[in-house]
């Protein structure tokens, strides 16, 4: 790994990384639209995302122009409140006018395996994308890439099974999918990542670094998970 790829910064709370993480979503959907006309960005779920994601409702964005992509998605059905997708279309996209036919969500609810040779087919045609978001368990996993667990090369969406928390069936963007954007946002907030983070600092092989090391990777962190 390149150290200079991946910066590591501070903010005083969640709410200060939420605001970040939505002006720098804006400025890069403003970047690409200019540069060719419309911003692909893949999506995380969890607390800070959607907060980022509710800030940006307000937005003057050229909406039209965004397609929407997810790092990972449970199997469960499709209106099942811990879907990824559940959770962004009710504080983000049903809000903002994103054609619909540009909101391409896992169909995790096929099944592990049928959903990600879907979504590896739909990704072979989309890649490299603009922007990527992630997040960081307290266990260092990111997207549904666990520690321990092994995932196929050669594919860019691949099935889990056995996730060490539940629900244990999902489907994954693999390595070289989250390789495939100009620049990956990692978000890591709150005194329960505050062990992992440590650990990654200090060069754990955890599956968020190695995820980090795959290019220039932005990872912006909140008081409570550093510590201090």
């Amino acid at each position: 790994m390149v150290e200079s790829q991946v910066q590591f910064e501070q903010f005083d709370s969640a709410a200060a990384v939420a605001t970040e993480t939505a002006r720098r979503i804006s400025a890069a959907a403003r970047r690409a639209i200019a540069a060719q006309g419309r911003f692909r960005c893949v999506l995380a779920g969890g607390r800070t995302p959607l907060e980022a994601y509710a800030q940006l409702v307000d937005e003057a964005e050229d909406w039209a122009r965004w397609y929407l992509y997810l790092g990972d998605e449970r199997c469960l059905p499709p209106d099942h409140p811990e879907r990824n997708s559940r959770a962004i279309t009710e504080v983000f996209s049903a809000h903002v006018p994103i054609p619909t036919e540009h909101l391409h969500w896992i169909p995790s609810e096929l099944g592990p395996e049928l959903a990600a040779a879907r979504y590896d087919r739909l990704l072979a045609a989309v890649l490299p994308v603009d922007l990527i978001l992630l997040g960081m368990g307290e266990d260092g996993h990111t997207a549904s890439l666990f520690p321990g667990q092994s995932t196929a090369e050669g594919i860019r969406a691949a099935p889990v099974h056995g996730a060490p928390k539940p629900p244990p069936e999902r489907v994954t963007l693999t390595p070289m999918a989250l390789a495939a954007a100009p620049v990956r946002l990692i978000l890591v907030t709150g005194s329960s990542k505050r062990e992992a983070l440590a650990a990654w600092r200090k060069g754990a092989d955890l599956p968020v670094a190695r995820v980090a090391a795959l290019g220039p990777t932005q990872v912006l962190f909140d008081n409570e998970a550093a510590g201090t």
